[in-house]
C-alpha cells in the first residue's frame, strides 16, 4: 500500500498539524502492509521536517513544492497541484493531514481527511472575518468531499455531527487518537532561555488564540505573584506559536509589568520540548475548547504536574494525575486555588501510560480503516 500524506500547511516554525503529518507516515511506516508513505510540504517546511521529525525511515519519502507561501498560492495548489501529483505517483490512499478544499472527481484514489477541531465553527474569532468564512467554507467542502474522516478524539467527532449532522450519511467517520508517546530525544535545555541560571518556571504549550485562554494564565500568574503564593523569581514560560492573540498577549504583559517573568518561546525541537517538561515546576493548560491537546497528555507522559481546565476533552484524554479547574463563575479564582494547590501536594506525579496513544495501536487503527475503501 502507498499512502500520500499532503501536509503543505502555512507555519514556518513546527505546529501541531505538522507533528501529527509526521506521526502519521511514522505509524505507517512501522505497518508491513504499507510499503511506501510520500508526504508532501512546502518549501518553507523542509528544514523541520527532515531535522526535527526523525522522518528516516526507507518507506518514507518527502517531496517539497516550491510555490508562494500565500493563502491563494497554497489553495490553488490543493484544488489544480495535488490532483496532478496524485496522478503521477499513483497512491492507493490519500491522507490529508488537516482539512483544505479539494475536488474529489479529480482523485482515483479514495481520500481520508483528518479532523483535529471544530474551530472555525466553534470560535471563529480565533480567524477573524471575513477570513473565517473562508475557513468554514474549506472545512465545509472538505468533509462532504472525503469519503472517510478521521477525528482526533470522541469529543471531536461529537462536535462534527453536531454542526455537519448530515456528514455521516456521505462519508465514513472514526476516531483515531493521535500518536502520544516520550519523546525519544535526548532532552536539552531550549537555546533561547540563554545560558543564565533559570529559576522555577511554569509552563504552557499553546498557540496564541482565543480558547487557549492564555490572557487568563497570565492575569492569574500575576495574582499568584502579588499574593506572594509563588517564588518571587518564578518564571511563566509560554511555548506556541504566534497567532491573532499575540498583541493582546503582549500588551497585557506590559500593562501587569511582567516583562521581565513572562517569556514566549516557538519552534522548539523534542528535545528542548522533553527538557521543559522534565524541569517545570507545572503545566498549565487553561483552554475552553480542543480538538486533543498534544501537550497536555507529554506532559503526563513526562511525568509533569498538571492544572488543566474541567472540559470533556481533558476528561477524555487526560488521567487522575490532573488538578482540574472549573471555568464556569469566576475561573481565575478557580485557577489561582488549582495552581496554589497543585504546587502546595506533596504527592508524587504518575506517569501516564495509555496504549490508546501508542503508534502500535493507531498504526493498526488506521489500517483498518483505510481497508473500508
Amino acid at each position: 500500500m502507498h499512502v500520500l500524506i499532503p501536509a503543505l500547511h502555512r507555519p514556518t516554525k513546527p505546529t501541531g498539524v505538522c507533528r501529527h503529518a509526521a506521526n502519521l507516515a511514522r505509524c505507517l511506516a512501522d505497518v508491513d502492509r504499507v510499503g511506501h508513505v510520500t508526504v508532501i510540504i512546502g518549501k518553507w517546511q523542509q528544514a523541520y521536517f527532515e531535522d526535527l521529525f526523525g522522518l528516516d525511515s526507507a518507506k518514507v519519502e518527502i517531496v517539497t513544492v516550491d510555490i508562494s507561501n500565500s493563502s491563494l498560492s497554497r489553495n490553488r495548489w490543493f484544488v489544480f497541484g495535488l490532483p496532478k501529483l496524485a496522478e503521477q505517483i499513483q497512491p492507493d490512499i490519500i491522507h490529508l493531514s488537516f482539512p483544505f478544499p479539494f475536488v474529489r472527481r479529480w482523485f482515483s484514489a479514495p481520500v481520508v481527511s483528518t479532523i483535529h477541531d471544530l474551530y472555525p465553527y466553534e470560535y471563529p474569532e480565533n480567524f477573524g472575518y471575513p477570513r473565517v468564512w473562508f475557513n468554514q467554507l474549506f472545512l465545509r467542502q472538505c468533509l462532504y468531499q472525503s469519503d472517510g474522516l478521521v477525528c482526533v478524539s470522541n469529543c471531536t467527532l461529537e462536535a462534527l455531527k453536531a454542526y455537519f449532522p448530515r456528514v455521516e450519511k456521505t462519508s465514513e467517520s472514526t476516531v483515531i487518537y493521535n500518536v502520544v508517546e516520550s519523546i525519544s530525544a535526548e532532552p536539552k535545555r531550549p537555546s533561547q532561555l540563554g545560558h543564565g541560571t533559570l529559576s522555577p518556571f511554569l509552563m504552557t504549550v499553546a498557540q496564541h488564540r482565543k480558547n487557549k485562554n492564555l490572557d487568563l494564565l497570565i492575569q492569574t500568574y500575576s495574582q499568584l505573584r502579588c499574593a506572594h503564593q509563588l517564588p518571587e523569581d518564578t518564571w511563566l514560560i509560554i511555548v506556541g506559536s504566534a497567532g491573532p492573540e499575540t498583541d493582546n498577549l503582549n500588551d497585557l504583559v506590559k500593562r501587569l509589568n511582567l516583562g521581565n517573568r513572562v517569556m514566549f518561546l516557538a519552534g522548539l525541537d523534542d528535545g528542548e520540548l522533553r527538557w521543559l517538561y522534565e524541569h517545570a515546576a507545572l503545566f498549565v493548560i487553561p483552554s475552553s475548547t480542543e480538538g486533543f491537546c498534544l501537550p497536555l497528555v507529554e506532559a503526563l507522559i513526562a511525568s509533569c504536574p498538571v492544572v488543566c481546565s474541567d472540559i470533556p476533552i481533558f476528561q477524555e484524554v487526560g488521567s487522575s494525575a490532573c488538578h482540574y479547574f472549573s471555568l464556569d463563575g469566576q475561573p481565575s479564582q478557580q485557577l489561582y486555588k488549582a495552581i496554589a494547590s497543585k504546587l502546595d501536594s506533596q504527592l508524587p506525579t504518575e506517569t501516564l501510560t495509555d496504549a490508546r496513544f501508542s503508534r502500535k495501536e493507531i498504526s493498526q487503527r488506521l489500517l483498518d480503516f483505510y481497508m473500508l475503501f
